[in-house]
């Protein structure tokens, strides 16, 4: 072999030595799959950008023609409008917003053509009205679907938030940075609070400036104590304030304000009982207990 070697050429002994070498390069290449965190990180970066069809058709696949007849149908305020509720709902990957505009449409035309078969069958003003009314709330569905569970996204980051800030406020104060202190935070937590702080480390990481990443942060989640910490942050940063005081007061003022979310809510139970206990459970107790009596009254004038 190596008497071989030595006597062929050196041009092809350089190429025998190229694809050698190429030939693992090319298995691992095919076969080599990228990471959990390398493909999250991606996701987030990715995900709420426009990106171009061919970038599509590259990644997950290139926008059908429904896709693009209901983005050319639907006017902007209400792909606005829908970009920023899946933002404040995180963004599902499952959900993207083009998909979201061609699911209001679908839904839309299928109640109206059901409502139209109704109608054709029983014509009545009632009928019309019941088969608008469908077509309108089947095309606002995936709308409250979404706000739906951005309300439920932000009530569980508002119920982080002190928890959260109690752990960085311990991790600044044992001497860690307020990004490190951020990132324990993030890897500690499983909520989609812990999901948030993740993401802007990441853009942090990819050259995004703090205070642009911070407020993005703060719009991004709509939730308003949350915007009132990040604010308090970006303003200590400018001022030069110690950042372990921030947390320490923004950690307490949240505690208070849990415990008087929950003493409000606790305060409306009576409120919300009485319409139940009125419609409900008065009726029923009174046919059970006057019943018997209204009977024997009527038996008795009847004779």
């Amino acid at each position: 072999m190596t008497t071989l070697m030595t006597t062929l050429p050196a041009p092809v002994l350089a190429a025998v030595l190229a694809v050698a070498l190429a030939l693992p390069l090319l298995g691992w290449s095919v076969l080599a799959r990228p990471g959990a965190a390398a493909v999250q990180t991606r996701d987030n970066l990715v995900r709420g950008i426009d990106l171009p069809d061919a970038d599509r058709a590259a990644g997950r696949g290139g926008p059908g023609l429904l896709v693009r007849l209901a983005g050319a149908l639907t006017p902007r305020n209400t792909a606005a409008r829908l970009n920023r509720l899946a933002g404040t709902a995180g963004r599902p990957a499952a959900w993207p917003v083009p998909r979201l505009v061609a699911a209001k449409l679908v839904l839309a035309a299928v109640a109206a053509g059901l409502g139209l078969l109704i109608v054709s069958g029983s014509p009545g003003l009632v009928t019309v009205l019941l088969a608008a009314t469908v077509t309108v709330v089947a095309y606002f569905l995936p709308e409250l679907l979404l706000y739906s569970r951005g309300k439920e996204r932000q009530d569980a980051i508002g119920l982080e938030l002190a928890d959260t800030l109690d752990q960085m406020t311990i991790a600044v104060e044992a001497g860690l940075g307020f990004e490190s202190a951020m990132a324990r935070a993030g890897a500690n937590g499983k909520g989609p609070l812990a999901e948030e702080l993740v993401r802007t480390l990441q853009d942090i990481a990819v050259g995004q400036p703090r205070r642009e990443a911070y407020l993005a942060l703060a719009e991004r989640t709509g939730v308003k104590d949350l915007a009132r910490f990040i604010r308090a942050v970006v303003q200590a940063d400018a001022y030069g304030v110690s950042i372990a005081d921030v947390l320490r007061t923004q950690a307490q003022e949240m505690r208070l304000k849990r415990r008087q979310r929950a003493e409000e809510k606790a305060m409306q139970i009576p409120v919300k009982v009485i319409f139940p206990l009125i419609l409900c459970i008065l009726p029923t107790l009174f046919i059970v207990l006057l019943g018997p009596a209204v009977m024997d009254i009527v038996a008795v004038f009847s004779k």
